[in-house]
């Protein structure tokens, strides 16, 4: 649709504060996502990048600062936490409408494009960190939403894992053409699959490209001057893929991405 072929703003916070129990969560927060963009929110555990996700969805109240979203905009949202009782059955096709209704077409085509098609009748309490986190990406994929927001969507995936999950990522935006906003506590897996960088401790402590962000003082400040040693990219032609299990597969239809930047720590 033309409105995500253009750079259309989608949601911007300015000034976001906000204050739990006494404690400043964010001071001042500045942020934007623009369709056909993938903006990562980096920052140690506790800096309030969970919370300013959903203040950006409305989901929390803020004492101060202003929340623009387009007209009519859809979301997906993937939560950085999804606990299931152990001794309540439910079904992968069950969770996929827990929250809203979709079609069994539209179910099947979501679950296929993250490659997961094959776990619409299994338990989810079965199911591995990787095939878990791709199922939730699906069922955040339902209704082709204009904005993706996507919290540590890595958590309980091994490191073969998690560069596939973000290869994914950025093939749904190419796909798409959606913006997606995606929370993280670390950078240098994201790296080569994000466009711009925003990094947080509950204040705005930098932003930019994330190699100007991997140099930046306050970066390594935060994290140190190793992390950035450790950041190192390089391109190869990516002719395979990986299963849920991390063994190697022939590209197909839904692995067709070509050559890409990958980060990974220097050996």
């Amino acid at each position: 649709m033309p409105e995500r072929a253009n750079g259309t703003t989608l949601v911007e916070g300015r000034g976001l504060r906000l204050r739990l129990g006494g404690h400043d969560i964010l001071q001042g927060v500045d942020v934007s996502v623009r369709a056909g963009e993938i903006v990562t929110v980096i920052g140690p555990n506790g800096a309030g990048k969970s919370m300013m996700a959903r203040a950006l969805l409305g989901l929390v109240a803020l004492d101060g600062g202003t929340v623009t979203r387009k007209p009519g905009l859809t979301v997906g949202y993937m939560p950085q936490r999804f606990a299931v009782d152990s001794v309540l059955p439910l079904t992968v096709r069950r969770l996929m409408t827990l929250t809203q209704r979709a079609s069994a077409a539209a179910i099947g085509a979501a679950l296929d494009e993250v490659g997961a098609a094959h776990l619409l009748s299994r338990q989810v309490q079965e199911l591995s960190g990787g095939e878990l986190q791709r199922v939730l990406l699906a069922r955040a994929l339902l209704g082709d939403p204009d904005l993706l927001v996507l919290d540590e969507p890595i958590q309980g995936v091994d490191v073969t894992g998690q560069m596939e999950l973000y290869g994914l990522i950025a093939r749904l935006r190419d796909r798409h053409g959606c913006g997606i906003l995606l929370i993280s506590h670390d950078l240098h897996l994201v790296m080569a699959a994000t466009d711009r960088v925003v990094c947080i401790n509950h204040h705005l402590c930098c932003e930019g490209k994330p190699e100007a962000v991997s140099r930046d003082p306050a970066y390594l400040a935060l994290f140190g001057a190793q992390a950035a040693q450790n950041l190192a990219v390089y391109t190869h032609a990516h002719d395979h893929s990986h299963d849920l299990a991390g063994e190697v597969v022939e590209d197909g239809h839904h692995h067709d991405h070509g050559d890409h930047h990958h980060a990974k720590k220097a050996s």
